[in-house]
């Protein structure tokens, strides 16, 4: 049985079904399809649809003598539909996504009070992939001298609010040198990003023969490790993860410990999720869908943020697949738009 081919009954009993075992996490019986009123089929009709539901791999039946539960295959059935559906307005808690704000210009403060409106929006993981200080377009940057090799880059972006990031650096600079370095870039290459910048000094310095003396052989050694770090590194902001506690059998205690370890090491959950920042107004991820071992047995569901230029990084929630999608959807994609919306209306 496909889609394309379900009658609208099929439809109905499908997501009756899939609502109420996300609501209460227990197997849906035909009596309770029937008792909704919806459909003049009498029970034993129910469950002969249901039996169809389930040759065809929408729904399971834990034992013999219960109901059924909707598989990824339903909850994805049931997802594509919610997807279909316009956005709604969202008020969860108390709070309002209007209310996202941070101080201004700090963009660092504003990610992190986004992720933890998610966290509290949903009571379970929010995330938000930082972006990646050399792909971000800058106004202006200053390298400043902290310790011996190690460099912090404060980058004012196009869009005028502030990132930093402290790099170790293969040798030491004086801050001399690291002045002369910012106000070279600054001079020839705002609006660009420190990726481009490396790559044009790459190509166009050698071509033109410019001699590199050793303050520039440095630059370019710096801008290798601030790109590479990044690679290695990529930032994540991650709240909520104790709330996951409690919403898993006992059989996924190994999973939790995994998923645990990766929200604590960030790095390499952070590098998986970054291979999904698309264009996509909402993505939901459901089970082995992520093809992300890490979270098989969980849902994630989210999507992009940028200003009007680029895509700078994505953001979402990780939580049981028993996840209230009709409230989580408009939820993540509220609040992308509105972390987007703050980072372009940002003064100048």
């Amino acid at each position: 049985m496909k889609t394309s081919g379900f009658r609208e009954k099929d439809r109905f009993v499908l997501r009756t079904i899939v609502e109420e075992y996300l609501r209460r996490g227990q197997p849906v019986s035909s009596g309770f399809v029937h008792q909704r009123g919806h459909l003049s089929d009498s029970p034993a009709t129910i469950r002969n649809i249901m039996v169809r539901l389930e040759e065809a791999g929408f729904l399971a039946q834990p034992h013999t003598s219960s109901g059924r539960v909707p598989t990824d295959k339903g909850l994805r059935f049931y997802v594509n539909l919610l997807l279909e559906e316009e956005p709604r307005g969202l008020e969860i808690a108390g709070m309002r996504v209007e209310d996202l704000s941070g101080p201004t210009g700090d963009l660092n403060a504003l990610l992190l009070q986004t992720s933890h409106f998610l966290a509290e929006g949903s009571d379970s993981v929010g995330f938000v992939l930082a972006p990646r200080v050399s792909r971000i377009n800058f106004h202006h940057l200053r390298f400043i001298k902290i310790a011996e090799a190690k460099v912090m880059v404060i980058l004012i972006t196009t869009f005028r609010m502030v990132l930093t990031e402290v790099v170790s650096a293969e040798t030491d600079f004086t801050q001399l040198e690291l002045d002369r370095a910012s106000q070279y870039i600054n001079q020839n290459f705002a609006g660009k990003n420190l990726t481009a910048v490396r790559d044009v000094l790459l190509r166009e310095l050698p071509s033109t023969k410019v001699q590199l003396d050793r303050a520039f052989a440095k630059l370019m050694g710096l801008l290798k490790a601030s790109i590479s770090q990044e690679e290695v590194e990529p930032g994540m902001i991650v709240q909520g993860a104790s709330k996951l506690i409690g919403k898993f059998g006992a059989g996924d205690l190994v999973m939790l410990k995994t998923l645990f370890q990766n929200f604590e090491e960030k790095a390499g959950l952070a590098k998986l999720l970054s291979d999904f920042i698309a264009l996509d107004r909402v993505k939901v991820l459901i089970g082995d869908e992520s093809n992300l071992p890490e979270i098989a047995g969980c849902a994630l569901v989210l999507s992009h943020y940028g200003d009007r230029s680029q895509v700078l990084g994505s953001l979402g929630i990780i939580g049981p697949k028993r996840l209230p999608y009709r409230k989580i959807i408009p939820l993540v994609n509220n609040v992308a738009q509105k972390l987007s919306r703050t980072i372009c209306r940002n003064p100048s």
